[in-house]
């Protein structure tokens, strides 16, 4: 399934994962040059647009360029209905193609748009921040936010291709960049220990080989378990306390900063619970540190933090759901977390 930089998503249909710099040019332009669109829709915002949005669109055919402001904070149905006014006043049709080019929050609402629009139009992911391209533009998971929480509308909208530009990296601030090792390393956590062990030792270096592994191990998961049912929850490890401190801070948290926090307060509660060898969280911490991640917040009641991970799209009939580790590489899905484990765990780790 891994050849060089080029990975394929068993779908249906299946689609490519080019990682590769120059990648935009090399493999997105040949792409379009030989297929038919009515319109190629550029969605980006006003952060890449200069840097990559204005020169993409003047290459492409047919093209429209839509930018929406940058942030979580926008990724909303009102952003959403202003992307369906530009598609329209734009001529977009049936016949058209939305390529979603920025860091998560475009691909989230660009693929949205896509699966919406007149019931659904073709999609390319083009992702240009570490996260993007590692987690967040790989299996179809597209959405918006709600006031009360995260992604709680969306859709599965499969891609025709997902192409990373690896050079969009140098553009990409370095606390970014770190957010994307955050799912870099819970990949390696649920299904690549050598690949913690590589991050240990030479960091996040060589960076297309680090997002080619951390790719790989979400492409697997997300073929057995497309639709999230099973397995696919894995990924999810560190995101309901992630989430949570997201969405209290409004979004002053960073994802994957957020994400790296989480990760630590699972692997404590799988600790305390017994579920994994002690000096697991330990082990983790130091990996989170090694990669200028944070393991501690401050300033937020954990009570706050457990009572908006209600709304969280993981809870089941009242009971929450929370992705702990056996071991590095072995996830698993644990539902009676109490509200007594949860803050416990949240309370060490506040300063």
């Amino acid at each position: 399934m891994v050849h060089a930089n080029h990975l394929t998503v068993q779908s249906d249909p299946p689609y490519p994962v080019v990682i590769q710099p120059g990648a935009l040019a090399d493999a997105l332009l040949p792409f379009f040059a030989a297929r038919d669109f009515s319109r190629v829709a550029v969605i980006t915002n006003t952060t890449i647009a200069p840097l990559y949005g204005d020169a993409l669109a003047d290459q492409l055919p047919n093209s429209l360029l839509i930018t929406v402001p940058d942030g979580e904070q926008y990724k909303t149905l009102d952003t959403i209905r202003e992307i369906y006014t530009r598609l329209l006043d734009g001529g977009a049709d049936r016949s058209s193609v939305v390529i979603g080019l920025g860091g998560g929050v475009i691909g989230d609402m660009a693929g949205f748009a896509a699966a919406t629009f007149m019931r659904g139009v073709a999609f390319v992911q083009a992702p240009t921040s570490l996260l993007a391209m590692v987690d967040a533009s790989i299996g179809g998971k597209v959405g918006v936010d709600l006031p009360q929480g995260k992604n709680l509308v969306g859709a599965f909208k499969d891609p025709l291709a997902v192409v990373a530009d690896t050079a969009a990296l140098k553009t990409l601030p370095d606390v970014e960049f770190r957010c994307g090792l955050a799912e870099i390393l819970k990949a390696a956590l649920i299904g690549d220990p050598p690949l913690l062990d590589h991050l240990m030792q030479h960091g996040p270096q060589p960076v297309e080989h680090i997002i080619e592994r951390a790719a790989a191990v979400k492409i697997k998961i997300v073929e057995q378990d497309r639709l999230e049912h099973g397995p696919r929850a894995f990924l999810n490890l560190g995101h309901t306390f992630g989430h949570a401190l997201e969405q209290v801070s409004n979004y002053t948290w960073k994802h994957g900063q957020a994400v790296a926090v989480g990760m630590a307060a699972a692997v404590r509660l799988s600790e305390r619970r017994e579920l994994c060898p002690s000096g697991t969280a330990r082990t983790v911490e130091h990996a989170l540190a090694k990669l200028d991640l944070p393991t501690r917040y401050t300033g937020i009641d954990p009570a706050r933090l457990w009572d908006a991970m209600r709304h969280d799209k993981k809870w089941r009939d009242g009971a929450a759901t929370f992705v702990l580790l056996a071991d590095i590489g072995q996830p698993v899905i644990v539902r009676d977390v109490t509200r007594a484990e949860a803050v416990d765990v949240l309370e060490s780790l506040r300063e």
